[in-house]
């Protein structure tokens, strides 16, 4: 495939692209989530949270959040539900450093997946690119995509991009993925993509079972 069949295969779906009226099925939850998350945990109450040493509020409120989607696999949400409650403190400020703190965005980014990578665990790994990626895209979509791995892959593939994909979350992979969004923009943008949203619900549509 290419560029242009991969246009050619979302149109098929969404013939008035992302102003279709059947596309909000994709986008709608995920813009709700982001709606939910600029009420309860936006900059200013994120950081007041913080300094009343209510890293369990924030842990519970963005778990609680991302579990109203169907971003994470079920064995996922568990592992983080589970992590962060027995270290909210790590989470919580680990999570506003990424989203908010200072210096660049392959820094903070690296620190964060550090921060997951250290969480306390029982079975299954936290530490996984959709557990990564997931609260970034949701707090921040217009900056943040969200990497499902098999599928994101594909898209890529299909795109004709090459993505060096690395299991281990790190900013080599993330780093390229934004490039990659930023080059699907630009080559949709008659179809005026708003956000991150937009860009990985397209890349969904091109490596997902759901559209074949």
């Amino acid at each position: 495939m290419s560029a242009r069949s991969c246009r050619k295969h979302f149109l098929a779906y969404f013939p008035d692209g992302f102003h279709d009226e059947d596309y909000w099925s994709e986008r709608g939850y995920k813009w709700d989530a982001h709606k939910a998350w600029t009420t309860a945990l936006d900059r200013d109450t994120f950081r007041a949270l913080l300094d009343r040493g209510a890293h369990a509020d924030v842990a519970a409120t963005a778990v609680r959040i991302e579990s109203r989607t169907n971003l994470l696999f079920s064995f996922e949400k568990m592992a983080l539900r589970d992590a962060t409650a027995r270290d909210p403190e790590a989470f919580a400020e680990g999570l506003y450093d990424w989203l908010h703190g200072p210096g660049s965005e392959e820094k903070r980014f690296e620190q964060w997946c550090e921060v997951v990578a250290g969480l306390p665990r029982r079975q299954t790994r936290v530490s996984t690119w959709p557990v990564v990626t997931v609260f970034g895209f949701i707090a921040r979509p217009r900056i943040h995509l969200f990497l499902k791995p098999t599928v994101t892959r594909i898209a890529a593939e299909r795109y004709g991009y090459d993505l060096p994909y690395r299991s281990r979350p790190g900013w080599d992979t993330y780093g390229a993925l934004l490039e990659f969004a930023k080059q699907v923009k630009r080559d949709l943008s008659d179809l005026r993509p708003r956000d991150m949203i937009d860009i990985q619900s397209f890349l969904w549509v091109q490596g997902s079972d759901e559209y074949p």
